[in-house]
């Protein structure tokens, strides 16, 4: 038997290949570039304004927030005198219609990181982009600015209608500070508190969950605090009205439910810094646990 091995096949010459490398002859039209949060908060914004959710849910929020401030405009307007809000803001009333839209953000803000979680989506979002800190940022950020811009446009409309339907209520003109923190700082305030509602969805990962949580965090220290009628329970019955979410809320058109308690924009920082550690806490569990 002969042990002659046939010659084997000798690879092609490497000046023959052209630039491409395995590919000869083939440029990728499409630019290698290096990514950054900029195309995460794009990808980000593309996602929730095709969700159906989104529509909806700032949908029932402007509805809520300009008829109910209609509606308390025009009852107000209707059966009030002359001097019958004497040296009130006339800007307070537009606090009904948030505090009830507030639902809306909150659950738009769960729904924004819990419903990836629920629907499988977070494996496409994570592969595309493995960066987990990038991608919470991103998603904060887009959702902190829809609100912040939908909240502002809404709140505004309503300021200026009520402060031309109650002129001639005896309603005092409202100051430019009572203008920046009726629009801007309850603005701030009700996007800040969906963005906590965001995190707490990343932390839950569960939409449900996540919703009645944040309910729960809005009405029940309030619903609470209505039942403790017993003298022993005084002081724990005055900070529950006190740091409640609608007290707080009320705080930016001076209309508190007590009078001690956060004033100004006390508010403010309090859920600022709720949100602040809320961030750290789903930063350090996205990087724990896996999608």
């Amino acid at each position: 038997m002969s042990t002659h091995q046939p010659p084997m096949p000798q690879a092609p010459h490497a000046a023959q290949a052209a630039p491409g490398g395995p590919y000869p002859g083939y440029t990728s039209p499409i630019p290698v570039v290096r990514t950054h949060l900029g195309h995460a908060v794009a990808s980000e914004w593309t996602k929730i304004k095709s969700v159906r959710s989104t529509i909806w849910t700032l949908g029932v929020f402007v509805l809520l927030v300009l008829g109910i401030g209609l509606l308390s405009g025009s009852l107000v307007s209707a059966n009030s005198g002359e001097a019958s809000l004497s040296g009130e803001n006339p800007l307070s009333f537009g606090f009904f219609g948030l505090l009830l839209g507030s639902i809306c953000i909150i659950t738009l803000g769960v729904l924004t990181t819990a419903s990836e979680y629920g629907t499988g989506m977070i494996r496409t979002t994570m592969t595309a982009c493995p960066s987990r800190a990038r991608v919470l940022a991103a998603k904060s950020i887009v959702f902190f600015v829809l609100a912040f811009v939908v909240t502002l446009v809404s709140s505004g409309l309503v300021a200026m209608i009520h402060a031309s339907m109650l002129e001639n209520t005896g309603a005092r003109t409202p100051t430019g500070g009572d203008w920046f923190k009726a629009t801007v700082g309850v603005s701030l305030y009700i996007a800040l508190l969906g963005l906590f509602s965001l995190l707490i969805g990343s932390v839950i990962r569960h939409s449900a969950g996540a919703i009645t949580i944040m309910i729960g965090v809005v009405l029940a220290p309030l619903v609470l605090a209505l039942f403790m009628a017993t003298e022993s329970l005084s002081k724990v019955r005055e900070w529950l009205f006190e740091y409640s979410i609608p007290n707080q809320l009320s705080v930016f058109y001076a209309n508190s439910l007590s009078e001690s308690g956060p004033s100004g924009w006390d508010p403010l920082w309090i859920v600022l810094g709720l949100t602040a550690a809320t961030y750290g806490a789903a930063y350090a569990l996205l990087h724990s646990r896996d999608v």
